[in-house]
């Protein structure tokens, strides 16, 4: 492969010829993690020093909402891994390997325990913000993935963290300008984050209001019918063999539906060998009565089949519309009927439950516009999540390019 004018290839892969080649073991003055006092969460306190376990270390952020604290006379039995500011937090055992975070002022003078790690760099030679994201890069994961190969989930030691070999830029500048570049790239996500939750949370209260008729659109008045579910929609029977039939080109399974937003994330098609399948039309509800909590559902855009292990639901169309179907299956009061399930290991929804859930519903016109006000707010939403893909997709891409040199800032 043709290395351009200014790089060279290295153990590293190909880096600019100014930046050099190293390890974590090379860069750091501490690599080590703590213990769990004896007692375990009986010396735990609410006050003291923070003491950090791996619950609290996320992908590049600190998760201190159920952040324990250690008293003094603990803490000086392990004072050699007594936490700095800026120091590098890196989980290295159980399902949450690899994930890292900085320790800000908060953390200053605590502990962690034996399943994070902490990385002590030089803080005149280097950044610990532009270590910290090298380990969270695809370069960095990938190192750490290696080291697990076979299945080996046992956990990461000193030895193999300090092995980990990345790029260094030959000035701290360097480095905290993409450290910086990074930060607000992290920054833009996390706004639109909020942005997105705070969304949901007005999509939450507009439902509660307007599903319940507790504040009325402009122009409509009168009363409300209570109706039962069963009086005015019912599960479609229809049912085919893919074994019989043939294949179906769009087959939904539960794995498709995203969790929560109305939205499919795939679809499949049906073999000789699949089982037997529900067969949906346009504008029928799906709600998947396996484990109900999990919230999946989507409005059918077209036909297909789909699982047994889904409720097609379809509306009387002279009382009630499909879409505003679709807005009653999302709400709090419903998921919470459908929960109420047989089966312990693997609980579905009953029918014979739901059938008999009370909805008071307006009239048809009124319907219409209550559904198109909670269709516009999810497509706001929708548009939003997309943009907080493309600027996750966008970030990754940014460190890709920036922590082995390919853009310079400097």
């Amino acid at each position: 492969m043709e290395v351009k004018l200014g790089y060279r290839q290295t153990e590293v892969g190909v880096i600019p010829e100014d930046w050099k080649p190293t390890t974590i073991g090379d860069l750091a003055s501490k690599v080590g993690s703590g213990v769990t006092p004896r007692g375990g969460s009986n010396n735990y306190s609410e006050y003291g020093r923070p003491f950090i376990r791996s619950q609290n270390v996320g992908w590049g952020t600190l998760l201190l909402n159920d952040l324990v604290y250690i008293d003094d006379d603990t803490h000086s039995g392990f004072s050699a891994t007594e936490l700095r500011q800026n120091d590098v937090l890196l989980n290295i055992t159980g399902a949450s390997i690899g994930r890292s975070a900085i320790a800000d002022a908060r953390l200053a003078g605590g502990n962690v325990n034996q399943h994070v790690c902490i990385i002590r760099t030089d803080a005149r030679e280097v950044t610990s913000r532009f270590i910290n994201y090298f380990l969270l890069s695809g370069l960095g994961q990938q190192q750490i993935d290696s080291f697990q190969a076979g299945g080996n989930r046992e956990g990461l030691n000193f030895g193999q963290i300090r092995s980990i070999k990345l790029p260094l830029p030959p000035t701290k500048a360097e480095q905290e300008a993409i450290a910086e570049a990074l930060s607000d790239a992290d920054a833009h996500i996390e706004s639109l984050e909020q942005l997105i939750a705070k969304r949901r949370q007005l999509k939450q209260g507009a439902m509660q209001e307007l599903l319940t008729g507790k504040k009325r659109l402009p122009g409509f008045n009168g009363e409300w019918e209570v109706k039962r579910l069963g009086e005015v929609a019912h599960p479609r029977k229809e049912r085919i063999d893919p074994r019989r039939a043939g294949s179906q080109e769009f087959c939904i399974e539960l794995e498709h539906f995203e969790q929560g937003t109305g939205c499919l994330v795939g679809y499949t098609a049906t073999s000789e060998g699949s089982s037997l399948k529900s067969v949906f039309q346009e504008d029928d509800v799906l709600f998947g009565k396996l484990r109900a909590y999990l919230r999946k559902y989507w409005l059918a855009s077209r036909q297909g089949v789909c699982s047994t292990e889904i409720w097609v639901l379809v509306a009387k169309h002279s009382l009630l519309i499909p879409q505003y179907l679709f807005q009653l299956v999302k709400v709090d009061r419903f998921i919470e009927t459908a929960s109420s399930a047989y089966g312990t290991h693997m609980p579905r929804s009953d029918w014979n439950v739901v059938k008999n859930y009370e909805v008071r519903l307006p009239t048809l016109p009124e319907q219409e516009a209550i559904a198109t006000i909670l269709t516009d707010m999810d497509a706001a939403i929708a548009a939003l999540e997309a943009k907080l893909a493309k600027a996750r997709q966008l970030k990754q891409g940014m460190m890709q390019e920036l922590l082995t040199g390919r853009i310079r800032l400097v």
